[in-house]
């Protein structure tokens, strides 16, 4: 620091500063101590910053699938608001093959060089109502459920079922088929839930469920199997790549989507995909909530308390497009 200092002709402080992203530095000091900076091979040493100011500038990721349409879209929303406040990210993924549990997360994140972790919890964890945060690391869940010991923000997958059924049944359509997604994702529960709830409060016994897998195949063979269901005139699918996979089955069983059958998806997932993308849908905020779950550590290392025992909820957005008609005789 001294060498770049006497390079630049200017204070160590003021090295300190520029390595530190000071505010308080104009803009020429600025530009001359990154020249001495590049010229000498400075980097900042971020263990040797971590002991004097107790900050490592990184944030923790754990997570169960990088590839998921949901969770790689939320991660890159906390890559991207970390990086704009100056923080790196080290993302690791819960082990496989054992029990999932966030005491086990945690004490692996602790040999970590993070100041918080942000957990994206795609499936159950063991120990989700008992696990308590220590003091030596800040924690934010992704959580459909609130969690009563630490501070948790997601989407409503809940209310999102409820919104698109009562959209569908306003069609007057007198009925809601639902593929479903995997068992195990608690979002694919969440939905599931919704939708029941939701045909219920209207009197409504919910039809027989079809189980998918997330992908576009298992879409596609139930709207061949839903081909055959005479009553069946909406199609809610858990996810666009099933919604699309049953638009296609449908239409391969005789079926006209969507004179004959309406469908619709969640995420908004195809756009840019898929040409001339018709799929009504319901569009997730997944690069917003990341950047909020880094928003939520960050107000943690300022010295804020967040509240617990409560869910930060980002709303979901009714996008329409080509796959819903109304029902005129809603007799028939």
């Amino acid at each position: 620091m001294k060498d770049v200092a006497r390079l630049a002709g200017v204070s160590s402080q003021t090295v300190s500063r520029v390595a530190n992203n000071s505010s308080e530095v104009k803009p020429e000091t600025r530009l001359r101590v990154e020249r001495a900076m590049e010229e000498l091979g400075y980097r900042p040493n971020y263990a040797a910053r971590a002991l004097k100011h107790g900050s490592f500038k990184d944030v923790g990721v754990v997570l169960f699938n990088m590839t998921s349409y949901g969770d790689s879209h939320i991660l890159n929303g906390v890559v991207d608001a970390a990086r704009e406040h100056g923080y790196a990210t080290t993302i690791r993924s819960f082990e496989q093959g054992c029990p999932a549990t966030l005491q086990s997360a945690i004490d692996q994140m602790k040999t970590l060089p993070v100041d918080g972790v942000v957990f994206i919890l795609e499936q159950q964890v063991a120990d989700f109502n008992t696990f308590v945060p220590s003091v030596e690391l800040l924690v934010v869940l992704v959580s459909e459920e609130p969690s009563d010991h630490c501070p948790t923000i997601d989407s409503d997958q809940y209310g999102t079922s409820v919104v698109l059924v009562d959209y569908l049944l306003a069609k007057g359509h007198r009925n809601v088929y639902h593929i479903a997604g995997p068992s195990y994702s608690v979002a694919a529960q969440s939905r599931r839930r919704g939708w029941e709830d939701a045909l219920r409060q209207q009197g409504i016994v919910p039809p027989s469920v079809y189980i998918g897998d997330w992908e576009a195949d298992s879409g596609y063979q139930a709207g061949l199997a839903l081909a055959h269901e005479r009553d069946c005139t909406a199609v809610y699918a858990a996810n666009d790549q099933m919604a699309y996979g049953c638009i296609l089955g449908l239409r391969e069983a005789g079926k006209r989507v969507p004179e004959d059958v309406s469908v619709v998806g969640v995420d908004d997932s195809l756009q840019g995909i898929v040409p001339r993308l018709e799929l009504t849908t319901m569009r997730e905020k997944f690069n917003e909530l990341g950047r909020e779950a880094f928003g939520m550590i960050l107000a943690q290392c300022n010295g804020d308390k967040l509240p617990v025992g409560v869910k930060t909820v980002i709303p979901s957005v009714l996008v329409e497009r080509g796959s819903v008609s109304e029902v005129e005789d809603r007799g028939a």
